[in-house]
């Protein structure tokens, strides 16, 4: 049966195959880097240019999952001012999400580079840094988000806040990180 550890893998060996750079965010970098909790989605910042979303959304149907046909047409949402794109896979009448930002931005170039690769049941597996992934929860700053950010600054205990207050201020979250940190 396909779950979320089979669509991590999935993914991260089509990004493999088709040569790009990737790294894993969201609540299975929570689990990494904070205190583990049940995430039902992958998130992915992946540097794949636009004219190539039609081969990864061939890859991804050949591979059972589904495309939208307004994404195969070019649509790209965005989500915290980040480009985005999303694939499901169904299985036993549940679907498994997949989210792809698209890394265009400086930060997520920056995010890419500081990126570190992990052994996950039995692979390599390229996962943001915990300060990316900090900086990123606070793009969100859901109730969920705010808990996360917590779980990883008690996990980790010393991040490089230099770094955070870099991104955070070029990302105008600086607020919201100076509330967390003094919430620690």
């Amino acid at each position: 049966m396909k779950d979320i550890a089979s669509s991590l893998h999935d993914l991260v060996g089509l990004f493999g195959r088709l040569g790009i750079p990737y790294a894993v965010m969201g609540g299975l970098a929570v689990r990494l880097y904070g205190i583990p909790r049940p995430t039902f989605d992958v998130d992915f910042t992946a540097a794949v240019e636009r004219d190539r979303l039609s081969e990864l959304y061939e890859h991804l149907r050949d591979m059972g999952y589904t495309v939208s046909d307004e994404r195969v047409k070019g649509w790209v949402d965005t989500v915290a001012g980040m480009p985005i794109v999303k694939t499901k896979l169904f299985v036993e009448g549940r679907s498994i999400d997949i989210d792809i930002f698209l890394a265009e931005s400086p930060y997520q170039q920056e995010l890419l580079a500081r990126r570190r690769c992990t052994e996950t049941l039995g692979s390599p597996v390229w996962f943001v840094s915990p300060e990316d992934l900090v900086l990123l929860k606070l793009l969100s700053y859901r109730p969920r988000d705010v808990a996360d950010i917590g779980d990883v600054l008690f996990t980790q205990r010393q991040l490089d806040e230099g770094y955070l207050r870099q991104w955070a201020a070029t990302l105008g979250v600086s607020a919201r990180l100076d509330d967390v940190l003094a919430g620690q």
